[in-house]
């Protein structure tokens, strides 16, 4: 278990650097220079990110069962997952009404992962992880929003072609990844 705390705290907290320390980001990026800065975060997010899965996976091992939800969460989980797939092509194709109207798909679309995968698992280490990311999402969003109303920033309208483009990828997207990637690459199959 604390090898998926120390790399919650290591991805969450890099990726919370604009949410609690822009003006730090901003001066910190300024002296070191775009690309220095780049490649350490990308450094620090790659260990996180892989410190997240080694100590997923080691929790997994001998689970911390909590509580026990009702099979109909599996079915709400699912939903829940294709609408998180729409949100995350809504942040990728441009002009769709998605993004026009929510501003931040991607993390509306992490907050519904999340939120989906904590209603649909017990354990402490799925708590941890997904309670994990989706606190962070729920900050991060709050603070975007407010950075987008300081700065005055305009979203361009969307229009219906790329709506349903990206309804269609990220239906598409959640299919391919639940029949046949999340067995190969979780270790768990959502149906």
């Amino acid at each position: 278990m604390t090898i998926l705390i120390l790399g919650l705290i290591l991805f969450l907290g890099l990726h919370s650097i604009r949410i609690f320390a822009e003006d730090w980001r901003n001066a910190t990026r300024a002296r070191i220079g775009l690309i220095a800065w780049r490649i350490l975060y990308s450094l620090i997010s790659i260990t996180g990110f892989l410190l997240i899965v080694w100590g997923y996976s080691l929790s997994r091992e001998a689970p911390i069962v909590i509580w026990t939800p009702p099979p109909a969460t599996r079915h709400i989980a699912a939903l829940l997952a294709v609408i998180a797939f729409v949100f995350m092509a809504a942040a990728y194709i441009p002009r769709n009404g998605i993004k026009a109207k929510l501003h931040h798909p991607m993390t509306i679309g992490v907050k519904t992962w999340a939120l989906a995968h904590l209603i649909a698992n017990g354990t402490l280490h799925d708590i941890l992880l997904f309670g994990g990311f989706l606190a962070w999402a729920i900050l991060l969003f709050r603070a975007s929003r407010k950075r987008d109303a300081a700065l005055g920033t305009n979203y361009p309208a969307g229009n219906g072609g790329a709506t349903a483009l990206t309804i269609l990828a990220g239906v598409i997207g959640a299919g391919v990844f639940a029949m046949w990637l999340h067995a190969p690459l979780i270790g768990v199959r959502p149906f």
